[in-house]
């Protein structure tokens, strides 16, 4: 009895170093795999644009804007900036649809072009005043609006994206069960452009609050609200620090969720859930170990198996070998 004891306790170093050392590998691999993401998707979903249903036909030549148009655009994002302003402090009949008029101007700026004006919006002082327009109790068309032009610009570089900084708080409060999935569905595309810039501003975002509540629009069966809302979660939780993995696959309800939706949804949706997995898995030893009891792997194989998706092939195959 002595010796197993003593045999028992010498192996105690040993799993506990081989735990760490599996707990490393599979941050390295969340790491990894973010890498692996594809960039031409990935800037595709960033950038919120406005009738793109013709852009494959845009002929090469003409995909690059010349800096004399790029000064053009430039100057009448400036424009429509300053006219928001002033529409703003209108309170004559017919203010609302002003406002509303003048940020689906300023939102088609910034939606037009593969290279939008965001640094001339941002300049311009565009952000207070789009913050001014998710205040509460504003109609849905001016959320919608303001949260669109907000996704855009925080589409841009580090330093314009962290100029959303003040509207943070209320792009969270408008993910909330009361507002119209159209405008929660912005707000949080928003987010996944402000979560994917970098660690320190997931942190932010993850002490406003912004997991739960992109979890809770996970839970329905909402299509493309879902899918933006898996694509921001992803970005959310991607580490390296494992904390918000771990979170997220306690809240109620998720993982049932992740399941669910891996089993029955279309492939744009079960792509952007398998890259949840693809972090969960990686950084939660607490999801990985649920998702495996309820046959993931199994689960993963049988979609690859019906399913012709390149898209969907990366996190799945990142998956099945983590």
């Amino acid at each position: 009895m002595a010796e197993e004891g003593s045999v028992s306790h010498r192996r105690e170093p040993i799993k506990s170093l081989v735990g760490n050392v599996a707990a490393q590998r599979r941050r390295q691999n969340a790491v990894a795999v973010g890498k692996e993401r594809r960039e031409s998707l990935v800037r595709a979903k960033r950038l919120c644009r406005a009738g793109t249903s013709d852009d494959n036909d845009v002929p090469v030549e003409n995909e690059m804007m010349i800096d004399e148009e790029q000064s053009v655009l430039e100057t009448q994002t400036e424009a429509a900036v300053e006219e928001l302003k002033s529409v703003l402090s209108f309170r004559g009949r017919g203010a609302m649809q002003k406002v509303v008029g003048a940020l689906r101007e300023l939102r088609r700026l910034l939606s037009s072009s593969e290279f939008p004006p965001v640094e001339g919006a941002v300049s311009a002082g565009a952000i207070p005043l789009l913050v001014q327009c998710l205040s509460f109790g504003s109609p849905d068309e001016q959320l919608l609006e303001a949260a669109w032009c907000l996704t855009n610009i925080a589409a841009g570089k580090p330093e314009e994206t962290k100029a959303l900084l003040p509207a943070l708080p209320l792009l969270i409060a408008h993910l909330g069960e009361k507002n119209s999935l159209p405008v929660a569905e912005q707000c949080a595309w928003a987010l996944g452009n402000v979560a994917g810039e970098g660690e320190d501003l997931r942190n932010i975002l993850l002490s406003q609050g912004a997991l739960p509540a992109l979890a809770r629009m996970m839970l329905p069966n909402k299509g493309s609200t879902v899918r933006t809302a898996a694509w921001a979660l992803s970005n959310l939780i991607k580490g390296p620090d494992p904390k918000a993995a771990t979170e997220l696959s306690r809240i109620d309800g998720v993982l049932d969720a992740i399941l669910r939706h891996l089993r029955k949804a279309d492939d744009e949706l079960a792509t952007e859930v398998a890259w949840v997995v693809v972090y969960l898995s990686a950084l939660s030893i607490v999801a990985a170990r649920v998702l495996v009891k309820n046959d993931l792997l199994q689960l993963l194989v049988q979609r690859l198996a019906t399913s012709n998706s390149l898209q969907l092939l990366i996190p799945v195959t990142s998956n099945t070998r983590a």
